[in-house]
């Protein structure tokens, strides 16, 4: 028997497309240098899809404390490749 591990993702940059998800309950993609979440939900696509929310984005980094202050926000790491960063 074959056991199907794609996701049908929500919202977010991949709307509308599929990733395999290997039955995990969170999904994490790294898009230009910073991860984007879907979470899964009770929903289902099709027969046995699982339908995955997004969630929304955040720095590789983590947070930082003051993100109110430019210079204490973390840069993404393709953005100081491409010299972006500052």
């Amino acid at each position: 028997m074959d056991t199907k591990t794609d996701a049908w993702l929500v919202g977010g940059p991949r709307d509308g497309s599929t990733h395999d998800a290997g039955g995990s309950a969170l999904i994490e993609l790294e898009i230009d240098g910073l991860i984007h979440r879907y979470v899964r939900t009770t929903k289902q696509h099709d027969e046995n899809t699982p339908v995955y929310n997004y969630d929304g984005m955040v720095a590789p980094g983590g947070g930082e404390p003051g993100v109110e202050d430019p210079a204490a926000r973390v840069a993404s790491p393709r953005a100081d490749a491409e010299g972006r960063g500052d």
